[in-house]
């Protein structure tokens, strides 16, 4: 695997470590208020900040993933393809039902990273 991929996949890793951080730990800030568009009042229900918190446990775990699969696994670009495949298809499918941008924001990365699995 190149180093090219490699340095993608971790930022992607990364990317996903921070979302799980806003939200986690900092599901009522303004910073997430405004990554994810929404208002004060919204974030500070309970119930929204259980599902914040739920999600933020998945997204850890996506970049948990990444890591192993670039550092860790026998089957590092397998595993590497699949995750950064997910990664793209999640995106595509927040692009389609929440923000048309999240293609770009949250799968940017990925894309990046999965073209050059493919490629190099």
């Amino acid at each position: 695997m190149s180093v090219i991929t490699i340095t993608l996949g971790t930022l992607v890793a990364l990317e996903f470590f921070y979302i799980t951080f806003l939200e986690t730990f900092k599901t009522t800030s303004s910073t997430t208020g405004r990554v994810f568009n929404m208002s004060q009042e919204e974030l500070k229900n309970k119930n929204v900040q259980v599902l914040f918190k739920n999600q933020g446990v998945y997204n850890g775990l996506i970049g948990v993933g990444m890591l192993y699969a670039l550092f860790v696994s026998s089957a590092s670009i397998e595993l590497t393809a699949f995750l950064l495949a997910y990664v793209i298809l999640v995106a595509l499918y927040g692009s389609l039902t929440s923000n048309k941008l999240i293609i770009i924001k949250q799968g940017g990365l990925a894309i990046l990273a999965l073209l050059s699995l493919i490629f190099l």
